[in-house]
């Protein structure tokens, strides 16, 4: 037996019990030191990691919606500052139309003054021309009249009815005629 004792002291797989009774105490001090002191350190530095990327997601998600949110007050804005062209160019235009009716009426105005100016101006030098031909004609029938009767017709008032008359007959014959 002696010999089974010898081989089983010198067996590298059977462990020692003093060993083993150190090493197990050994690890209950190591464990309790890493439970109590460890442990909570680990877990408090991983808890506040937790809340730092927890944080930085909502805050990223805060940023997101804030930049969501300014991206649709901007699409607002933008369409908001279109229609607002829009409806200055419409004002514009109503405007355009409305100037260029008033600028046509005034330029139809003035083309109508100018006209009826026209018509003033030849109607009175129409009137001028009657006047200088009746006289003119008066002068001629009193020469004539006074050749052909031998008589003086000098007299102012006596030419006037002569020629009056003269002129009468011959706007009644003309008359007659058309």
């Amino acid at each position: 037996m002696n010999l089974l004792a010898a081989e089983e002291a010198t067996n590298p797989l059977v462990p020692n019990v003093a060993e083993m009774v150190v090493g197990g105490f050994a690890f209950l001090v190591v464990l309790f030191f890493v439970g109590r002191l460890l442990v909570p350190r680990i877990q408090k530095t991983l808890a506040d990691r937790v809340d730092a990327i927890e944080g930085g997601l909502k805050r990223a998600s805060d940023a997101q919606e804030e930049a969501q949110r300014a991206l649709q007050q901007y699409k607002d804005q933008l369409a908001e500052a279109r229609h607002e062209a829009s409806r200055l160019r419409e004002e514009a235009r109503e405007q355009g139309a409305q100037i260029k009716a008033e600028l046509r009426e005034e330029a139809q105005a003035e083309a109508r003054r100018l006209v009826e100016a026209a018509h003033a101006q030849i109607e009175a030098d129409r009137q001028q021309a009657f006047a200088q031909l009746r006289n003119e004609i008066g002068r001629l029938s009193v020469e004539l009249a006074t050749r052909i009767v031998g008589e003086s017709l000098e007299d102012e008032a006596r030419r006037r009815r002569t020629v009056d008359r003269f002129l009468e007959e011959l706007e009644s014959s003309n008359a007659a005629v058309r």
